[in-house]
């Protein structure tokens, strides 16, 4: 039994130097690319969204911080699962089937959900095109209040009666 038991740490010890280092090189690098991502984002935003004729500082700062939340959701998104990716593979796992099957789900989900695309395109358009901003009154349907968050699914209202209402884009 003892034989068994150090020819499994052996083995362990073996794959931990190999693939272990790996491993903590693929999250180290990921939070990394995660943190450059979102000071880019922010520089980005800098210079993308400058003042305007007739265009108040508060509503500049209101799109910047708008547009930034969607951007760092997208990025920890994209950073999160290619970093998963890569980790997978490296303790061994074939990740083509997954990405393949991946493929296959979205192509289901498109058919499937076409409000739900509907609504991101839609959320795409309100923030390139600036209609409304976090902080901003808006009256959406007959459902009216003060925008707390922009996504590309949804905004999030909260009326004066204190009452949160999830509106699809």
């Amino acid at each position: 039994m003892e034989m068994f038991f150090n020819m499994i740490e052996k083995d362990f010890l073996e794959w931990a130097v190999m693939h272990g280092a790996r491993l903590v090189l693929i999250l180290i690098g990921s939070w990394i690319l995660y943190r450059f991502g979102a000071v880019l984002i922010v520089r980005m935003l800098e210079r993308a969204v400058r003042d305007g004729r007739g265009v108040s500082p508060e509503a500049i700062r209101k799109r910047k911080e708008t547009l930034s939340k969607v951007l760092e959701n997208t990025v920890k998104v994209v950073v999160i699962l290619m970093g998963s990716l890569m980790a997978l593979s490296e303790v061994g796992v074939n990740v083509g089937p997954m990405i393949a099957a991946a493929g296959v789900a979205g192509l289901a989900f498109g058919f499937g959900g076409q409000y739900l695309i509907r609504d991101i395109i839609s959320g795409l358009f309100i923030l390139i095109e600036n209609q409304y901003r976090v902080g901003d009154v808006v009256c959406l349907g007959e459902t009216c209040g003060l925008v707390e968050s922009i996504n590309l699914r949804l905004t999030v209202l909260r009326d004066l009666d204190g009452t949160v209402h999830h509106v699809p884009n």
